[in-house]
Protein backbone atom coordinates (compact mmCIF):
# COMPACT_ATOMS: atom_id res chain seq x y z
CA UNK A 1 0.00 0.00 0.00
CA UNK A 2 1.53 3.35 -0.99
CA UNK A 3 2.69 5.40 2.00
CA UNK A 4 4.70 8.18 0.37
CA UNK A 5 3.47 11.76 0.08
CA UNK A 6 -0.02 11.15 -1.30
CA UNK A 7 1.40 8.43 -3.49
CA UNK A 8 3.08 11.26 -5.40
CA UNK A 9 4.81 9.24 -8.11
CA UNK A 10 1.62 7.43 -9.05
CA UNK A 11 -0.48 10.59 -9.02
CA UNK A 12 2.05 12.47 -11.09
CA UNK A 13 1.82 9.72 -13.69
CA UNK A 14 -1.96 10.00 -13.62
CA UNK A 15 -1.89 13.75 -14.19
CA UNK A 16 0.18 13.23 -17.34
CA UNK A 17 -2.13 10.57 -18.71
CA UNK A 18 -5.27 11.14 -20.76
CA UNK A 19 -8.27 11.48 -18.45
CA UNK A 20 -11.19 9.40 -19.63
CA UNK A 21 -14.55 8.64 -18.12
CA UNK A 22 -14.68 5.06 -19.44
CA UNK A 23 -12.57 2.90 -17.14
CA UNK A 24 -11.14 -0.41 -18.38
CA UNK A 25 -13.77 -3.11 -17.89
CA UNK A 26 -11.25 -5.79 -17.08
CA UNK A 27 -10.31 -3.77 -13.99
CA UNK A 28 -13.60 -2.18 -13.01
CA UNK A 29 -16.41 -4.21 -14.54
CA UNK A 30 -16.76 -6.79 -11.80
CA UNK A 31 -18.43 -7.54 -8.50
CA UNK A 32 -16.24 -6.69 -5.51
CA UNK A 33 -18.70 -7.14 -2.64
CA UNK A 34 -20.06 -10.68 -2.83
CA UNK A 35 -21.76 -11.19 0.52
CA UNK A 36 -22.87 -8.99 3.39
CA UNK A 37 -23.82 -10.10 6.89
CA UNK A 38 -25.09 -7.88 9.70
CA UNK A 39 -25.94 -8.59 13.33
CA UNK A 40 -27.56 -5.96 15.54
CA UNK A 41 -26.58 -3.14 13.21
CA UNK A 42 -29.07 -0.28 13.31
CA UNK A 43 -32.51 -1.86 12.68
CA UNK A 44 -31.13 -5.14 11.34
CA UNK A 45 -31.15 -7.83 14.02
CA UNK A 46 -29.79 -10.31 11.49
CA UNK A 47 -29.15 -10.05 7.76
CA UNK A 48 -27.18 -12.21 5.35
CA UNK A 49 -27.44 -12.10 1.58
CA UNK A 50 -25.33 -12.50 -1.54
CA UNK A 51 -24.83 -9.89 -4.24
CA UNK A 52 -25.17 -11.44 -7.68
CA UNK A 53 -25.01 -8.42 -10.00
CA UNK A 54 -22.79 -5.36 -10.24
CA UNK A 55 -25.80 -3.18 -9.57
CA UNK A 56 -27.95 -3.61 -6.49
CA UNK A 57 -31.20 -1.67 -6.19
CA UNK A 58 -32.53 -1.51 -2.62
CA UNK A 59 -36.18 -0.47 -2.88
CA UNK A 60 -38.62 0.49 -0.13
CA UNK A 61 -40.40 3.33 1.65
CA UNK A 62 -38.59 5.65 3.99
CA UNK A 63 -37.81 4.25 7.42
CA UNK A 64 -37.33 0.56 6.57
CA UNK A 65 -33.52 0.53 6.61
CA UNK A 66 -32.36 1.26 3.04
CA UNK A 67 -29.81 3.82 4.20
CA UNK A 68 -28.68 1.54 7.04
CA UNK A 69 -27.76 -1.17 4.56
CA UNK A 70 -25.58 1.15 2.49
CA UNK A 71 -24.14 2.65 5.66
CA UNK A 72 -22.95 -0.80 6.77
CA UNK A 73 -20.96 -1.19 3.54
CA UNK A 74 -19.50 2.28 4.06
CA UNK A 75 -18.40 1.46 7.62
CA UNK A 76 -16.75 -1.79 6.54
CA UNK A 77 -15.04 -0.12 3.61
CA UNK A 78 -13.85 3.10 5.19
CA UNK A 79 -14.26 2.63 8.98
CA UNK A 80 -16.47 5.74 8.95
CA UNK A 81 -20.13 6.60 8.72
CA UNK A 82 -21.21 9.88 7.17
CA UNK A 83 -24.32 9.74 9.36
CA UNK A 84 -22.74 9.36 12.79
CA UNK A 85 -19.35 9.66 14.46
CA UNK A 86 -20.49 7.59 17.44
CA UNK A 87 -20.48 3.78 17.28
CA UNK A 88 -23.23 3.72 19.90
CA UNK A 89 -25.65 5.00 17.26
CA UNK A 90 -24.84 2.07 14.97
CA UNK A 91 -25.61 -0.67 17.48
CA UNK A 92 -29.21 -1.85 17.91
CA UNK A 93 -30.61 -0.08 20.96
CA UNK A 94 -31.13 -3.27 22.99
CA UNK A 95 -27.76 -4.86 22.19
CA UNK A 96 -24.20 -4.38 23.46
CA UNK A 97 -22.44 -5.04 20.18
CA UNK A 98 -22.93 -5.09 16.43
CA UNK A 99 -21.15 -7.32 13.94
CA UNK A 100 -20.49 -6.53 10.28
CA UNK A 101 -19.05 -9.15 7.92
CA UNK A 102 -18.34 -9.13 4.20
CA UNK A 103 -16.78 -11.28 1.53
CA UNK A 104 -14.92 -9.10 -0.94
CA UNK A 105 -13.05 -9.97 -4.13
CA UNK A 106 -14.08 -13.63 -3.76
CA UNK A 107 -11.64 -14.49 -0.97
CA UNK A 108 -11.20 -11.57 1.43
CA UNK A 109 -13.13 -12.07 4.66
CA UNK A 110 -13.69 -8.81 6.52
CA UNK A 111 -15.20 -8.42 9.97
CA UNK A 112 -15.75 -5.41 12.21
CA UNK A 113 -17.22 -5.66 15.69
CA UNK A 114 -18.63 -2.51 17.29
CA UNK A 115 -18.98 -2.59 21.07
CA UNK A 116 -20.62 -0.25 23.54
CA UNK A 117 -17.70 -0.85 25.87
CA UNK A 118 -14.19 -1.67 24.77
CA UNK A 119 -14.12 -0.05 21.34
CA UNK A 120 -13.83 -1.86 18.02
CA UNK A 121 -12.27 -5.14 16.98
CA UNK A 122 -11.37 -5.80 13.34
CA UNK A 123 -10.55 -9.13 11.66
CA UNK A 124 -9.29 -9.82 8.18
CA UNK A 125 -9.33 -13.40 6.95
CA UNK A 126 -10.10 -14.58 10.51
CA UNK A 127 -7.00 -12.84 11.91
CA UNK A 128 -7.37 -10.02 14.47
CA UNK A 129 -5.87 -6.71 13.39
CA UNK A 130 -3.87 -4.56 15.75
CA UNK A 131 -4.61 -1.54 13.53
CA UNK A 132 -8.14 -0.95 12.27
CA UNK A 133 -6.69 0.82 9.22
CA UNK A 134 -5.46 -2.55 7.94
CA UNK A 135 -9.09 -3.42 7.21
CA UNK A 136 -9.20 -0.76 4.49
CA UNK A 137 -8.42 -1.95 0.99
CA UNK A 138 -10.58 -4.82 -0.28
CA UNK A 139 -13.82 -2.87 0.07
CA UNK A 140 -13.08 0.76 -0.71
CA UNK A 141 -16.24 2.73 -1.34
CA UNK A 142 -17.48 6.21 -2.19
CA UNK A 143 -20.92 7.23 -1.01
CA UNK A 144 -23.37 10.00 -1.75
CA UNK A 145 -26.58 10.83 0.10
CA UNK A 146 -28.81 13.84 0.55
CA UNK A 147 -26.73 14.75 3.63
CA UNK A 148 -23.76 15.39 1.34
CA UNK A 149 -25.47 18.42 -0.18
CA UNK A 150 -24.18 20.33 2.85
CA UNK A 151 -20.71 19.86 1.35
CA UNK A 152 -21.39 22.84 -0.91
CA UNK A 153 -23.87 24.76 1.22
CA UNK A 154 -22.40 24.20 4.68
CA UNK A 155 -19.46 25.40 6.73
CA UNK A 156 -15.78 25.04 5.71
CA UNK A 157 -15.27 22.21 8.21
CA UNK A 158 -17.50 19.97 6.07
CA UNK A 159 -15.36 20.58 2.99
CA UNK A 160 -12.17 19.93 4.94
CA UNK A 161 -13.61 16.66 6.27
CA UNK A 162 -14.61 15.60 2.77
CA UNK A 163 -11.12 16.24 1.40
CA UNK A 164 -9.56 14.45 4.37
CA UNK A 165 -11.71 11.37 3.68
CA UNK A 166 -10.57 11.39 0.06
CA UNK A 167 -6.93 11.52 1.12
CA UNK A 168 -7.46 8.72 3.62
CA UNK A 169 -8.70 6.54 0.73
CA UNK A 170 -5.42 7.26 -1.07
CA UNK A 171 -3.17 7.13 1.97
CA UNK A 172 -4.85 5.60 5.06
CA UNK A 173 -2.01 6.65 7.37
CA UNK A 174 -3.04 10.27 6.72
CA UNK A 175 -5.64 9.93 9.48
CA UNK A 176 -2.76 9.82 11.97
CA UNK A 177 -1.67 13.30 10.83
CA UNK A 178 -5.17 14.68 11.35
CA UNK A 179 -5.36 13.05 14.79
CA UNK A 180 -1.97 14.52 15.75
CA UNK A 181 -2.93 18.00 14.63
CA UNK A 182 -6.29 17.89 16.44
CA UNK A 183 -4.53 16.80 19.62
CA UNK A 184 -1.95 19.60 19.33
CA UNK A 185 -4.71 22.15 18.76
CA UNK A 186 -6.60 20.97 21.87
CA UNK A 187 -3.42 21.02 23.94
CA UNK A 188 -2.62 24.51 22.71
CA UNK A 189 -6.06 25.75 23.75
CA UNK A 190 -5.62 24.12 27.15
CA UNK A 191 -2.22 25.78 27.45
CA UNK A 192 -3.69 29.27 27.00
CA UNK A 193 -6.29 28.61 29.68
CA UNK A 194 -3.48 27.95 32.15
CA UNK A 195 -0.81 30.27 30.76
CA UNK A 196 -1.32 32.81 33.56
CA UNK A 197 0.15 30.27 36.00
CA UNK A 198 3.49 30.17 34.15
CA UNK A 199 6.44 32.49 34.05
CA UNK A 200 7.17 34.30 30.80
CA UNK A 201 10.19 32.05 30.18
CA UNK A 202 8.16 28.86 30.76
CA UNK A 203 5.37 30.10 28.57
CA UNK A 204 7.64 31.03 25.65
CA UNK A 205 9.56 27.77 25.89
CA UNK A 206 6.36 25.70 25.71
CA UNK A 207 4.99 27.80 22.85
CA UNK A 208 8.21 27.35 20.89
CA UNK A 209 7.81 23.59 21.22
CA UNK A 210 4.16 23.82 20.17
CA UNK A 211 5.05 25.96 17.17
CA UNK A 212 7.69 23.51 15.91
CA UNK A 213 5.36 20.52 16.12
CA UNK A 214 2.32 22.30 14.72
CA UNK A 215 4.28 23.82 11.84
CA UNK A 216 5.61 20.42 10.78
CA UNK A 217 2.26 18.63 10.97
CA UNK A 218 0.45 21.58 9.36
CA UNK A 219 2.88 21.58 6.45
CA UNK A 220 2.31 17.89 5.77
CA UNK A 221 -1.47 18.30 5.91
CA UNK A 222 -1.41 21.37 3.65
CA UNK A 223 0.74 19.57 1.08
CA UNK A 224 -1.51 16.53 0.95
CA UNK A 225 -4.71 18.56 0.74
CA UNK A 226 -3.36 20.79 -2.01
CA UNK A 227 -2.08 17.84 -4.01
CA UNK A 228 -5.27 15.83 -3.62
CA UNK A 229 -7.40 18.73 -4.78
CA UNK A 230 -5.22 19.39 -7.81
CA UNK A 231 -5.53 15.75 -8.88
CA UNK A 232 -9.27 15.63 -8.21
CA UNK A 233 -10.02 18.78 -10.19
CA UNK A 234 -9.65 17.46 -13.77
CA UNK A 235 -11.74 14.37 -12.99
CA UNK A 236 -14.43 16.48 -11.29
CA UNK A 237 -14.46 18.99 -14.16
CA UNK A 238 -15.11 16.23 -16.71
CA UNK A 239 -17.93 14.77 -14.60
CA UNK A 240 -19.52 18.18 -14.03
CA UNK A 241 -19.48 18.83 -17.76
CA UNK A 242 -20.99 15.43 -18.48
CA UNK A 243 -23.70 15.54 -15.82
CA UNK A 244 -24.71 19.09 -16.81
CA UNK A 245 -24.87 18.22 -20.50
CA UNK A 246 -21.80 20.41 -21.22
CA UNK A 247 -23.36 23.49 -19.60
CA UNK A 248 -21.09 23.88 -16.56
CA UNK A 249 -17.36 24.27 -15.98
CA UNK A 250 -16.05 23.36 -12.52
CA UNK A 251 -12.90 24.59 -10.78
CA UNK A 252 -11.66 23.62 -7.32
CA UNK A 253 -9.62 26.17 -5.38
CA UNK A 254 -7.57 25.47 -2.23
CA UNK A 255 -7.51 28.42 0.18
CA UNK A 256 -4.89 27.64 2.80
CA UNK A 257 -5.31 28.60 6.44
CA UNK A 258 -1.59 29.39 6.51
CA UNK A 259 0.46 31.65 4.29
CA UNK A 260 2.59 29.16 2.36
CA UNK A 261 5.73 30.99 1.38
CA UNK A 262 7.85 29.79 -1.53
CA UNK A 263 7.61 26.61 -3.57
CA UNK A 264 5.94 23.41 -2.34
CA UNK A 265 8.82 22.30 -0.16
CA UNK A 266 8.45 21.05 3.40
CA UNK A 267 11.27 23.02 4.99
CA UNK A 268 10.31 26.42 3.56
CA UNK A 269 6.62 25.95 4.37
CA UNK A 270 7.43 24.74 7.89
CA UNK A 271 9.57 27.81 8.62
CA UNK A 272 6.92 30.10 7.16
CA UNK A 273 4.21 28.62 9.41
CA UNK A 274 6.47 28.85 12.46
CA UNK A 275 6.92 32.59 11.79
CA UNK A 276 3.17 33.07 11.51
CA UNK A 277 2.49 31.20 14.74
CA UNK A 278 5.03 33.38 16.50
CA UNK A 279 3.68 36.63 15.08
CA UNK A 280 0.07 35.89 16.10
CA UNK A 281 0.78 34.89 19.70
CA UNK A 282 -0.50 38.12 21.25
CA UNK A 283 -3.80 37.86 19.36
CA UNK A 284 -4.03 34.17 20.22
CA UNK A 285 -3.53 34.93 23.90
CA UNK A 286 -6.30 37.52 23.77
CA UNK A 287 -8.78 35.42 21.76
CA UNK A 288 -7.80 31.95 22.99
CA UNK A 289 -7.84 30.61 19.42
CA UNK A 290 -5.06 29.72 17.01
CA UNK A 291 -5.77 31.35 13.63
CA UNK A 292 -2.99 29.73 11.59
CA UNK A 293 -3.08 26.19 10.26
CA UNK A 294 -5.10 23.61 8.33
CA UNK A 295 -8.09 23.98 10.67
CA UNK A 296 -8.59 27.32 8.89
CA UNK A 297 -8.47 25.89 5.36
CA UNK A 298 -11.28 26.49 2.90
CA UNK A 299 -12.08 24.88 -0.46
CA UNK A 300 -13.93 26.95 -3.04
CA UNK A 301 -16.07 25.42 -5.79
CA UNK A 302 -16.45 27.64 -8.86
CA UNK A 303 -19.08 26.96 -11.53
CA UNK A 304 -18.50 28.93 -14.71
CA UNK A 305 -16.19 31.16 -12.68
CA UNK A 306 -18.57 32.04 -9.82
CA UNK A 307 -18.87 30.69 -6.28
CA UNK A 308 -21.25 27.71 -6.34
CA UNK A 309 -21.98 28.08 -2.65
CA UNK A 310 -23.41 31.57 -3.08
CA UNK A 311 -24.71 31.59 -6.62
CA UNK A 312 -25.24 27.96 -7.69
CA UNK A 313 -28.78 26.68 -8.11
CA UNK A 314 -29.95 23.66 -6.11
CA UNK A 315 -29.59 21.46 -9.20
CA UNK A 316 -26.09 22.74 -9.91
CA UNK A 317 -25.02 22.15 -6.31
CA UNK A 318 -26.37 18.60 -6.34
CA UNK A 319 -24.57 17.88 -9.59
CA UNK A 320 -21.37 19.38 -8.19
CA UNK A 321 -21.41 17.05 -5.20
CA UNK A 322 -21.99 14.08 -7.49
CA UNK A 323 -19.10 15.22 -9.70
CA UNK A 324 -16.82 15.36 -6.65
CA UNK A 325 -17.85 11.88 -5.52
CA UNK A 326 -17.38 10.40 -8.99
CA UNK A 327 -14.01 12.13 -9.28
CA UNK A 328 -12.98 10.47 -6.02
CA UNK A 329 -14.19 7.16 -7.39
CA UNK A 330 -12.03 7.52 -10.49
CA UNK A 331 -8.95 8.84 -8.72
CA UNK A 332 -8.89 6.00 -6.18
CA UNK A 333 -9.62 3.51 -8.95
CA UNK A 334 -6.76 4.77 -11.11
CA UNK A 335 -4.35 4.64 -8.20
CA UNK A 336 -5.20 1.13 -6.99
CA UNK A 337 -6.26 -0.46 -10.26
CA UNK A 338 -9.70 -1.28 -8.86
CA UNK A 339 -12.66 1.03 -8.69
CA UNK A 340 -14.32 1.58 -5.30
CA UNK A 341 -17.94 0.64 -4.81
CA UNK A 342 -20.34 3.50 -5.46
CA UNK A 343 -23.09 3.97 -2.85
CA UNK A 344 -25.99 6.18 -3.93
CA UNK A 345 -28.43 6.66 -1.06
CA UNK A 346 -31.76 7.98 -2.36
CA UNK A 347 -29.88 10.35 -4.66
CA UNK A 348 -32.29 10.31 -7.58
CA UNK A 349 -34.93 12.10 -5.53
CA UNK A 350 -32.55 15.07 -5.35
CA UNK A 351 -32.07 15.37 -9.13
CA UNK A 352 -34.31 16.52 -11.96
CA UNK A 353 -35.24 13.83 -14.55
CA UNK A 354 -32.59 14.94 -17.06
CA UNK A 355 -29.78 14.73 -14.51
CA UNK A 356 -31.14 11.42 -13.22
CA UNK A 357 -30.74 9.88 -16.67
CA UNK A 358 -27.28 11.40 -17.14
CA UNK A 359 -26.16 9.97 -13.79
CA UNK A 360 -27.55 6.48 -14.40
CA UNK A 361 -26.00 6.42 -17.85
CA UNK A 362 -22.64 7.50 -16.43
CA UNK A 363 -22.44 4.87 -13.68
CA UNK A 364 -24.37 2.11 -15.34
CA UNK A 365 -21.53 -0.12 -16.51
CA UNK A 366 -18.16 0.51 -14.95
CA UNK A 367 -18.61 0.33 -11.16
CA UNK A 368 -20.26 -1.95 -8.70
CA UNK A 369 -23.06 0.29 -7.60
CA UNK A 370 -25.46 0.01 -4.65
CA UNK A 371 -28.46 2.31 -5.00
CA UNK A 372 -31.36 2.93 -2.64
CA UNK A 373 -34.66 4.39 -3.85
CA UNK A 374 -38.29 4.47 -2.83
CA UNK A 375 -39.56 3.24 -6.21
CA UNK A 376 -38.30 1.46 -9.30
CA UNK A 377 -40.00 3.96 -11.58
CA UNK A 378 -36.89 6.14 -11.95
CA UNK A 379 -34.87 3.28 -13.42
CA UNK A 380 -35.07 2.52 -17.09
CA UNK A 381 -35.81 -1.01 -18.26
CA UNK A 382 -32.15 -1.83 -18.94
CA UNK A 383 -31.21 -0.81 -15.41
CA UNK A 384 -33.93 -2.98 -13.92
CA UNK A 385 -33.14 -5.95 -16.13
CA UNK A 386 -29.42 -5.83 -15.37
CA UNK A 387 -29.68 -5.19 -11.64
CA UNK A 388 -30.32 -7.25 -8.56
CA UNK A 389 -33.45 -5.77 -7.00
CA UNK A 390 -34.23 -6.33 -3.32
CA UNK A 391 -37.00 -4.98 -1.11
CA UNK A 392 -35.59 -3.55 2.09
CA UNK A 393 -38.63 -4.66 4.08
CA UNK A 394 -37.84 -8.29 3.23
CA UNK A 395 -34.16 -8.18 4.22
CA UNK A 396 -34.64 -8.45 7.96
CA UNK A 397 -34.96 -4.85 9.07
CA UNK A 398 -37.56 -4.16 11.71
Amino acid sequence: MPNNLLCADVLDQLSRSLITISLAKDLFGKIQLHQLELHSFRNYSRLKFALTEKRLLVIGPNGVGKSNLLEAVEVLGSLRSHRSSNDQDLISWDQNRALLRATANHSEQLQLELRRKGGRQAHRNQKPLSRHLDLIGPLRCVGFSALDLALVRGEPALRRSWLDRVIQQLEPIYSDLITRFSKLLRQRSQFWRNAHKLSVQERDSLLDAFDMQMALVSTRIHRRRMRALSHLEPFAAVWQERLSNSQENLQLSYLSGSFLEGEEEEESWRKSIEKQLLSQRSNEERLGRCKVGPHRDEIAFLLNGVDARRFGSAGQQRTLVLALKLAELELVGELYGESPILLLDDVLAELDPTRQLLLLDAVGETHQCLVSATHLDAFEGAWQRNSQVVEAELLGGS
